[in-house]
């Protein structure tokens, strides 16, 4: 006899269909599963035969094959027992075929029939709706699925409780769907960091056009701190891109959680990470911290520590929003649509162009800690802004400095100038081709502006890119229609890392 289930398998950060396939037949009792199974899978007729007769059913004393189809598609994991079972169950008539044809199923099986969570469940929660199928989960899944979650979820903690639904004795309630909104979470605040008013009106800016901000400045200064404020001011995720967000945690196996699913995530790798543990890869390709960074902000501290060949690999999905990993079985795709905060010394010691302390480097020291990062790579900083050193008044001042912002009143500007770019169609940080020259246009004087210092700065046309779209974020902070040259020209002072230097001078950030 011959029965089918349907299920979803894990590539990416898609769900593709995958159908279960299972024949009984006369002949020696054995077990077979073909259709290119990994390790994981081979080893869940086991998992199956022991979970169904601890469950009290009776596990054919047949031959049994079992086709995972598509035949050229990779299946790992343990996410295949709970259809597997069902497949087995149904063909031997110990539950009837009827409930399955518009059923999906995923789940790993103990030993005792229990069902245990599995990664990737929200994207196959989508893929099933769209398929009009109602989909079964483990109960350990059904927290993650409710974000998603309609009338088209199911959720069960035992086989006997899937069996006892597809009979009609107990029938399973839908999962119910979770809050949609972020609570307030306490967040470092913005009014903590004491003068500094450049970097933190950078930080603003960056914030409100998804800009790229790189901080540089000795130590101590305040730049890891300044960084750690910037989720406090960044405005809350659509609930599609929080769905894409929460889609990619889910493959990589990490939490979603319902209070902050909304909110922009905050990537901070060691700088002795790989180009693997950075962009994603492995074996069975995972995903990365560019795309757990994705819709948020990665922030790499002490940046020239990082291999040089790391930060290289970080060039084309800040450009693309996406990184492709290609292996000789498969290639797959991961979103990565991120914002870049860096942090870096001006030299070895750090303590390059410092007003109290000399510096113990060498020209020569100096020029090879700066040349880690490479020119295209400083290129896609929208921002390059010091971080001084702050006279002892300001930072023991015990009474609030004049003019001191909250990160709320900060988040309120930016959630202002997001809805303006958003209702032209995206973040200013995307703005590319005609919608860069439509919105972004400096009119005349702001033209001859920027020619001239395309020529005294030596700007690339990707530079002169980005301080128009910086530009852009400023008009919109200040609430105006138009790019002004006193947008261009703050624009420009945001460039510092760009000026060229003397040859006779000692190299400096």
């Amino acid at each position: 006899m011959l029965a089918t289930v349907h299920t979803r398998a894990r590539l990416g950060v898609s769900a593709p269909p995958v159908t279960v396939e299972v024949h009984l037949s006369n002949g020696l009792p054995a077990l077979s599963i073909v259709g290119l199974p990994e390790t994981g899978v081979k080893e869940s007729k086991d998992r199956v035969r022991s979970a169904l007769l601890n469950a009290g059913f009776e596990f054919p004393a047949k031959r049994i094959t079992i086709n995972l189809a598509p035949a050229d598609l990779p299946k790992e994991g343990g996410r295949f027992d709970l259809p597997i079972a069902l497949g087995i169950l149904a063909a031997s008539g110990q539950i009837p075929l009827e409930g399955l044809a518009a059923l999906e199923c995923v789940g790993e099986l103990s030993l005792d029939g229990a069902l245990r969570g599995v990664r990737g469940v929200l994207p196959a929660v989508m893929a099933a709706r769209a398929q009009d199928r109602t989909l079964l989960i483990p109960a350990a899944n059904a927290e993650e699925a409710s974000l998603a979650a309609g009338d088209d979820v199911l959720a069960a903690d035992h086989l006997l409780a899937v069996c006892a639904h597809l009979t009609g004795e107990d029938r399973l309630s839908p999962v119910v769907p979770g809050p949609m909104e972020t609570a307030e979470e306490s967040q470092p605040d913005l009014a903590d960091v004491r003068g500094q008013h450049v970097p933190k009106r950078a930080l603003e800016i960056a914030a409100a056009g998804g800009h790229n901000l790189l901080l540089f400045g000795p130590p101590g200064t305040g730049k890891s701190m300044l960084a750690s404020r910037l989720p406090g001011i960044l405005p809350p995720l659509p609930s599609e891109h929080a769905l894409e967000v929460a889609s990619v945690h889910s493959v990589a196996g990490l939490p979603v959680r319902h209070g902050r699913w909304r909110q922009p995530p905050y990537r901070a790798p060691h700088h002795t990470a790989s180009s693997v543990a950075l962009v994603g890869g492995g074996s069975s390709p995972r995903p990365g911290e560019i795309s757990l960074a994705h819709r948020g902000v990665l922030f790499l501290d002490e940046l020239p520590e990082f291999d040089r060949k790391v930060l290289e690999v970080l060039r084309e999905p800040m450009e693309s929003g996406e990184i492709v990993i290609s292996r000789a079985a498969r290639q797959l795709t991961f979103p990565a649509r991120f914002q870049v905060i860096a942090a870096m010394n001006p030299c070895p010691c750090g303590y390059l162009g410092h007003p109290g302390i000399d510096c113990q480097c060498s020209p020569q020291q100096v020029s090879r800690y700066q040349a880690k990062l490479s020119g295209p790579l400083l290129d896609r900083f929208d921002l390059h802004v010091e971080v001084p050193v702050q006279a002892g008044g300001v930072l023991l001042g015990t009474e609030a400095e004049v003019g001191t912002e909250t990160s709320v009143q900060v988040r309120t500007r930016v959630e202002q100038a997001r809805e303006r770019q958003l209702a032209r169609g995206c973040a200013n940080a995307q703005l590319s081709g005609r919608a860069l020259h439509q919105f972004c246009h400096p009119g005349e004087q702001g033209e001859a502006l920027l020619a001239r210092a395309m020529d005294r700065l030596g700007l690339s046309a990707r530079a002169l890119h980005r301080i128009l779209r910086v530009a852009r974020t400023l008009a919109d902070l200040a609430g105006e229609d138009c790019v002004g040259q006193s947008h261009l020209v703050e624009a420009l002072g945001y460039r510092k890392l760009d000026r060229p230097r003397s040859p006779a001078a000692t190299p400096t950030v």
